[in-house]
């Protein structure tokens, strides 16, 4: 299975219950939406993907790569500015010339990156920041960039910051959900797991209300 990296930790949760339920056992790959996204056009044996949009899950089915009427939308993300370092995180910061890098993930490639620079754009701070960006390849390498200090602050998944101890989350800005497009994360079972009977029953078991309460109990909204 596919999965978009900011999901992972909220994956592995589900993962545990899923086993412990039907007694499968899931085999999981974590990364930006887009490298997975090239991944599966070009072949990986992948049977179900948790992507971090809506339009990529769309494309594979557009392509005959995933099951027509197999996708859904299984959680809705949110941004969160964060420092561990900094207890004074909010929209202010982001008009600090003294802070000299900000962690993004690549727009390009991961959704949370896009909605990083959308929000940067409408808050008219996008060309400031522009020359202080800092990229990762996803969500989480931007995440890993501020946790060890080569970004003072980042853009990242709301839900990889709750999920920190709370002595340990330092300080963040949960952004307002009207403040950038909605983050919808959409799955799809791609079409070698047509066959495969545990990612069709995990498929059906995101629709559950177990595994609802798991993804809302972990940070994301639910759609």
């Amino acid at each position: 299975m596919a999965v978009a990296t900011n999901f992972k930790t909220t994956f592995e949760k589900l993962e545990s219950d899923f086993e412990t339920r039907t007694g499968h056992t899931l085999n999981v790959v974590a990364g930006s939406t887009g490298k997975l996204y090239a991944q599966i056009v070009n072949g990986a044996p992948y049977d179900l993907f948790l992507a971090a949009d809506r339009d990529r899950p769309m494309r594979l089915i557009q392509g005959q790569q995933a099951a027509a009427g197999s996708r859904l939308t299984y959680a809705i993300g949110g941004l969160a500015l964060w420092s561990p370092n900094r207890e004074d995180i909010t929209p202010d910061t982001l008009v600090d010339p003294d802070i000299a890098r900000m962690a993004i993930a690549n727009p390009d490639l991961a959704p949370y990156g896009a909605a990083s620079v959308d929000l940067l754009i409408r808050l008219n701070e996008y060309e400031a920041w522009q020359p202080r960006l800092v990229f990762g390849e996803s969500v989480g390498q931007a995440f890993a960039f501020v946790s060890t200090g080569n970004a003072e602050i980042g853009f990242v998944s709301a839900a990889q910051v709750l999920a920190l101890p709370e002595a340990a989350r330092g300080g963040y800005w949960l952004v307002p959900r009207q403040l950038h497009d909605p983050i919808a994360q959409d799955a799809v079972l791609l079409s070698q797991g047509a066959t495969n009977p545990a990612a069709a029953e995990f498929f059906a078991y995101l629709s559950t209300d177990a595994a609802r309460k798991i993804i809302r109990e972990n940070g994301y909204w639910l759609p």
